[in-house]
């Protein structure tokens, strides 16, 4: 079964870019990270997913549930967590997550407990004494604590140290394995590449590319490194070059025998061909192609 699914979506905001016609389809059981820059849509799309803006056109489902005619029925078995978490002045922690519970009508505090010592936050301090980065903790305790069917996290992890963000991803994966679907927007790409099974990139409210990690990482390039060299080949296919002492590295998408041929005439101490990271494939995509899916 898909967990979320849309045709077309389409959210306008009148002269302001929303999302356009986006196709999306994650599965039940995925991790799923969702990429682009702040203002390409991320935010929108979710918003719109879960009910708090109606869409403009085309359609979603989420576990085959309309969108419109079905919000209740979705959001009770969501755990949403927005990018910036607000919450009622003067509460303790300890109060803020017993009433979301309540509002779920469930009792979540053995679950909470267990989140808030892994994540180490401290339920006796009100809310308005907590850092940014406390704050997000616990928003992230009020999506995770009922154990939902699906997580929908936008940028979960901004404001969390390094070390609460492993944790953080750690509990998420957890989950996975139990059966949950997770679906996370993020500009942290090493956060994606590491952690999710498939991603989507988006640019300006369009769907650019959707498909495994790995596969996304297809662009017919090469990261290349030379090593007693400064300078690269004079080659057509070559871009984003990085020169060091004495090595220089670039992005090859020519053809592997014209390259081989170039080196075998250099003098060189080392060569490194490797498939280009994360963030370089999301430049590939985010600033170079023009179409769309």
């Amino acid at each position: 079964m898909e967990a979320i699914e849309t045709k077309r979506l389409t959210k306008n905001y009148g002269r302001r870019r929303g999302i356009t016609e986006l196709n999306l389809c994650v599965k039940e059981g995925d991790f799923y990270g969702f990429i682009g820059p702040n203002g390409a849509g991320k935010s929108t799309t979710i918003r719109t997913l879960l009910g708090f803006l109606s869409p403009s056109g085309g359609q979603a489902q989420i576990f085959g549930m309309d969108i419109v005619k079905e919000k209740t029925q979705i959001l009770s078995g969501i755990g949403y967590l927005p990018s910036e978490t607000m919450f009622y002045g003067g509460l303790k922690v300890r109060d803020i997550l017993r009433f979301s519970a309540d509002l779920r009508k469930q009792d979540c505090r053995k679950e909470a407990a267990l989140l808030c010592e892994r994540l180490e936050l401290d339920v006796s301090r009100k809310i308005d004494e907590l850092s940014f980065g406390n704050r997000k903790k616990v928003g992230i305790v009020c999506a995770l604590q009922h154990k939902p069917r699906l997580y929908v996290l936008d940028e979960p992890t901004s404001g969390l140290d390094p070390l609460m963000q492993r944790e953080f991803y750690t509990i998420l994966k957890e989950r996975n394995q139990e059966g949950a679907t997770v679906f996370l927007s993020s500009h942290v790409l090493s956060e994606v590449q590491r952690y999710c099974s498939h991603a989507a990139i988006i640019r300006e409210g369009r769907l650019l590319a959707a498909d495994r990690v790995e596969r996304l990482g297809h662009t017919g390039a090469k990261r290349v490194t030379l090593c007693g060299v400064t300078k690269p080949p004079a080659l057509d296919g070559i871009k984003d070059i990085k020169e060091g002492s004495g090595t220089v590295s670039f992005l090859y998408s020519g053809t592997p025998g014209r390259l081989l041929k170039a080196l075998s005439e250099m003098e060189l101490t080392d060569v490194t061909v490797a498939e280009p990271d994360m963030e370089e494939v999301f430049m590939h995509y985010y600033g170079e192609r023009r179409d769309v899916l």
